[in-house]
């Protein structure tokens, strides 16, 4: 059975050598380096509420999440979370079994938060982790060839109707949350159909392109759907990118 000790013996080892830690400082260095690398999961410059952090963290294993403060990452001082986090360690100077302790450390997490910024040492709230509710999901986009059947066909030679691809993207009936657009060009038209995204990670996107003698539907690679790429654009649709190699 390991040794369980929330609270660090002030015992150490004077040798020749120096001071040997005894393992209850052990296990607190890798307690605290939990919540260290904890911070670091947590940290970017992409806005998130005080619940997006708390639930990210909550995630992470090995940590339990006992408080969030603050309303998100990019107001005043950002979210602060508050973490306990276990380490273990193993001395046979003092010990003849493990030893494991707990900690808990304040973990900031904003715009002007360091990189492997160091966690600040906090007493342990009381009260059981918090739990939080999983992100609502979001709205699914038609994909493939489901989407590809609710077009319009056009056979080769024939001419592409804008307004009678329009109807068929109105009839969709999406979500409120995807956002469609419609634009012809050199005799074909384009579609794109998108999730806003948060302006840090990959979009969620679909495009297709009606043309005389081919519908065609697809979803850009991931890169290309990142921010700034313009994958996830109507011109995409029309003039679509090379793969990325």
């Amino acid at each position: 059975m390991r040794r369980l000790l929330p609270l660090a013996s002030l015992l150490v080892l004077i040798t020749g050598c120096g001071v040997v830690q005894n393992s209850d400082g052990e296990a607190a260095d890798a307690a605290r380096e939990a919540a260290r690398r904890a911070g670091e999961r947590l940290y970017g410059q992409r806005p998130r509420t005080a619940e997006e952090v708390g639930r990210s963290a909550a995630g992470i294993d090995g940590v339990d999440v006992l408080r969030v403060n603050g309303t998100s990452t990019h107001d005043g001082d950002g979210v602060e979370v508050v973490v306990r986090t276990s380490g273990s360690a193993y001395n046979s100077w003092f010990d003849l079994e493990e030893v494991t302790v707990l900690r808990c450390f304040a973990v900031r997490v904003s715009p002007t938060s360091e990189w492997r910024e160091e966690p600040r040492d906090v007493d342990c709230p009381e009260g059981p982790p918090l739990t939080f509710a999983p992100p609502p999901a979001p709205p699914r986009l038609p994909y493939g060839e489901p989407l590809r059947a609710k077009l319009p066909r056009v056979p080769r030679g024939g001419r592409v109707d804008e307004a009678e691809v329009r109807r068929a993207v109105a009839a969709l009936d999406l979500d409120p949350a995807i956002r469609s657009e419609v634009r012809a060009e050199g005799g074909r038209v384009g579609v794109l159909l998108s999730v806003q995204g948060n302006g840090f990670d990959a979009q969620d996107c679909v495009l297709a392109r009606v043309s005389p003698g081919a519908t065609d539907v697809w979803t850009p690679p991931r890169i290309q759907r990142m921010p700034g790429e313009g994958g996830c654009s109507v011109s995409n649709a029309l003039h679509p990118a090379p793969p990325p190699h």
